[in-house]
This record gives C-alpha cells, sequence and structure tokens, in this order.
C-alpha cells in the first residue's frame, strides 16, 4: 500500500441496517457500522481520464506531455497537451465526443506483447465520436480541463483525499462502467462478456425488442449483435444489500414524463437488471428525479448506500454543450457537508470512463476486458486526511469492496473479491474534519444541447 500523506489502513466491519422507501422516513439500523460512517455516496460523473482533471496537481502522477507515435502531426513523438473547455461544442459536426469503445482503448493503449504492457502511445490515432465513426482526432485527445473550471474538482481534493490509481474497471465505455459501479462485473460465463453499449435507447429492460448489446468473447473476437439488454447473468450489490435489510436509493432522471433526460435513459443501470426493473425495488429505492437527493437530506431519509446520477447538462460529459458538471457536484457536496450526515458519511465522486482522454500510466492488463485507463476519484469525507493524494492500486470493485465491508454484506465474488477496498483512505482515529462550504461556479447556458436547455435549480438551499 503506498500513498501521500501516510495514512493508517482500517478495514471496516459493520451490520445490519434498515430498508428505505422514499416516501417514509428510513428506519434505525439495528446495529450501527462499527466504523463511523454510516452513509455511502457515489457520485458518478462521465467521461474523463485522471490525467483530463487532474494534469499536474500536486503529488499526483500526470504529465502535461503525451507520447505519440511520430506522425505529421506529432513529429516528435511527444505532444504537450492544450487546454480544453468542459463542453466541447459540436466541432466536426460529432460535438467533439472521442472515441472511448473497447476497439478505441485497443488503439491508445497500444499494446506490448513483449512487456504485456500499454505504450500508451495511441490517442492521436482514434477518431471523433464515441464509437470513432469521424475523422481523426489527432492531437485533440492530448488536453487537459481549463483550470478555471476544474477549480471545484481541485478544491475537493486538496481539502479531502484524491487517489490517483483507480483504474475503469474495463475497457469500454459508460453503459458497462455503470454495470460494473453495480456488479463489480459484466462477464455473461466464463469466456464472454459485454462490452460498449446496446444499439437503441433506454440501454435496459425498456429497450425496444430486436435491440442487442456487443460481446467480447476472451479469445479476442467481438460479436455487435449480442444479448438484449435485460441481463440475469451476474448479481449485483442490490442483492446483498437487501438481504442485510440495509437502505439504498439511486437518484436519476427519469426517461419519461416532464423531467426525462437523456441520462435517464442510458446511465440508470438499473434498467438493464431484470431482476431490479420488474421488482418492488424499481419502484422504491430508484428515486427520480435525482434531485429528489435535496429533500431526502432535508428530511432525514439518506439511506445507507446511495447513488447519485447526473442529467447531461451537470455529466462533465464531452459533448454535452454545457459546463454545468463542478457547479452540481460542488451543490450535492455543499447540501451533504451541511447536513445533519456531515460525521457519517463517505462521498465518493467518481467518473465512469475515461472518454478517450489521454492518461500517462499503463494499465495492467489482468484479463481480455481489464483494466481500463485511470479515471479520477475524490473522496470527501470527516475520516480522511486533508490533502492526500493515495497511490493504492483500485478499481471499480475497491469501491463495492469497501460498502460490503462497511455494512458485513458478504461479497458477489467479482472483481470487488480481487480488488483492494478504498478503507485504506480513511482514518477513524483522527479528530473529524469540518466541512468548510465551497462556492457555486459560474456556469455558462446550455448549447448545442437538445437535451438540456436549461440548468434544473438543484442548489439544495445552499447560499451563493
Amino acid at each position: 500500500m503506498k500513498f501521500f500523506p501516510v495514512i493508517a489502513a482500517l478495514a471496516a466491519v459493520a451490520a445490519l441496517a434498515g430498508c428505505n422507501s422514499n416516501s417514509v422516513t428510513v428506519p434505525p439500523p439495528t446495529l450501527a457500522p462499527s466504523t463511523p460512517i454510516q452513509h455511502v455516496v457515489i457520485l458518478m460523473q462521465e467521461n474523463r481520464s485522471f490525467n483530463n482533471i487532474f494534469a499536474g496537481f500536486p503529488g499526483a502522477t500526470s504529465a502535461l506531455v503525451g507520447k505519440c507515435e511520430r506522425t505529421p502531426w506529432c513529429k516528435t513523438g511527444k505532444a504537450t497537451l492544450k487546454p480544453v473547455t468542459l463542453e466541447t461544442t459540436n466541432q466536426l459536426g460529432l460535438g467533439t465526443d472521442i472515441d472511448h469503445s473497447h476497439n478505441g482503448f485497443k488503439i491508445e493503449c497500444d499494446f506490448d506483447k513483449s512487456t504485456q504492457m500499454c505504450r500508451n502511445d495511441g490517442f492521436d490515432k482514434i477518431r471523433f465520436g464515441e464509437s470513432g465513426i469521424g475523422e481523426r482526432a489527432k492531437l485533440y485527445p492530448y488536453a487537459y480541463i481549463e483550470r478555471s473550471e476544474s477549480k471545484p474538482y481541485w478544491d475537493f481534493a486538496k481539502h479531502y483525499a484524491l487517489s490517483d490509481d483507480i483504474f475503469f474497471t474495463d475497457t469500454a465505455s459508460s453503459f458497462i462502467a455503470h454495470q460494473i459501479i453495480l456488479s463489480g462485473t459484466v462477464a455473461l460465463n466464463s469466456h464472454e462478456s459485454l462490452t460498449d453499449q446496446p444499439d437503441a435507447q433506454p440501454w435496459g429492460c425498456d429497450a425496444p425488442k430486436g435491440t442487442t448489446t456487443p460481446v467480447l468473447f476472451k479469445d479476442g473476437r467481438e460479436k455487435f449483435n449480442g444479448p438484449f439488454p435485460c441481463f440475469t447473468q451476474y448479481q449485483t450489490i442490490a442483492d446483498l444489500l437487501d438481504a442485510k435489510k440495509v437502505s439504498w436509493t439511486f437518484y436519476v432522471a427519469p426517461f419519461q414524463g416532464k423531467d426525462a433526460d437523456f441520462s435517464g435513459g442510458v446511465w440508470n443501470g438499473w434498467d438493464a437488471i431484470k431482476k431490479i426493473r420488474y421488482s418492488h425495488d424499481w419502484n422504491v429505492n430508484i428515486s427520480r428525479p435525482n434531485t429528489n437527493l435535496f429533500s431526502d437530506l432535508k428530511s432525514g431519509n439518506l439511506s445507507s448506500v446511495s447513488w447519485v446520477i447526473p442529467i447531461l447538462a451537470d455529466s462533465d460529459h464531452p459533448a454535452s454543450g454545457c459546463n454545468h458538471g463542478p457547479r452540481w457536484v460542488t451543490s450535492v457536496m455543499n447540501a451533504i457537508g451541511q447536513s445533519k450526515y456531515w460525521n457519517s458519511t463517505a462521498v465518493i465522486l467518481l467518473w465512469d470512463d475515461w472518454g478517450g482522454w489521454y492518461d500517462p500510466v499503463p494499465p495492467p492488463q489482468i484479463n481480455y476486458t481489464s483494466l481500463g485507463f485511470r479515471v479520477p476519484m475524490v473522496v470527501v469525507s470527516p475520516w480522511v486526511h486533508a490533502g492526500s493524494v493515495v497511490h493504492t492500486q483500485y478499481q471499480f470493485g475497491s469501491i463495492l469492496r469497501f460498502i460490503e465491508d462497511t455494512w458485513n454484506l458478504g461479497s458477489l465474488g467479482t472483481t470487488d473479491a480481487t480488488s483492494t477496498s478504498i478503507g485504506d483512505m480513511f482514518d477513524y482515529t483522527q479528530k473529524p474534519l469540518p466541512y468548510n462550504p465551497e462556492p457555486l461556479p459560474h456556469i455558462k447556458s446550455c448549447t448545442g444541447n437538445p437535451n438540456a436547455s436549461e440548468i434544473i435549480e438543484h442548489d439544495g438551499g445552499v447560499p451563493e
């Protein structure tokens, strides 16, 4: 275990907690966890590599110059990273989204068979468009977010704890990430796993008849007309939480009705889990719209485990046409930090995949689906060392393991069982840190985004 500064490692052991309903007060747990952490909140943002958000962050492994093979646009084999804005609007008619498919990962990784490692020098060979259907991106992926826009994320990292060694568990895009944060896997069997995303929306059991999901085989073959996206092949953390009566809530936009948003149809990972979609959990534990979080905090209804999924405008997704993500995250952090829950909560700010952006650290290739490039993760809690940069290697299963250990849930037996828990980011012997409210950053009006014409007012009652 490696980190900066030194942090005490302490595994969490816990017990039973109560069920939750969004319309009634959450019953108290039958036994409180043996650590101060009684609430875990996962904020899941979109499509940024670690280096894209935190290039140059003190104490973290990052780079302001990236490797590329010699080409007419990269004559020296090195590319100086340039600043880009969060909204990255509408160049080439593709919104400047860049390839972050499984195939895009392979190109960027440029795997070296002799060393069994990625060279990380192919980022200039991918193309614009989520699945690489546009013009060659050349040096565009060698970029970091404008410092003025990433400031809130840097502030949270400086005040609390930053991981600079968490890798996306897979080598595909957002659909896969939003499954793995719930299950630790997308394996259908011993030789076949899901990859990329379904070919129609919503990405789940509500998809149109005939929708298929791509599959990656252990021998490297891909099949693009795989199964309908309504899965029974793997368990999820909900199975463990429900079995121990530990309350959980998933805050997300609806994909139908007046509050509908693009995000509700594609980033609601539970819609692809048949057992949840057609059960009591779908109506009780899936809370729509995501701004219900603020009323639950005020009314004392925060569940033991929560996921908070942004609308598109607030997501940091390239090509969203909006830079509202830092304000949304700050609003959520301020609402939690100024609530009665602060001293018992760990907020995990995570980006779901690397989005195609350059990162200098070669991801360990441990099997045919893993690992993908680094993503940013900031843990905001009174129980982390202020300003710590943690170098322990994590993946998404590390977050699931932390939840399992905290409430003594047992294990899914997927990547949660083989990952190091993020528990070593905490020190429960220290004096708890106070929460210092972060100023709400300025936002621009959305452009080029039909799904997010105006930001929803969701500042949680926190003053400017």
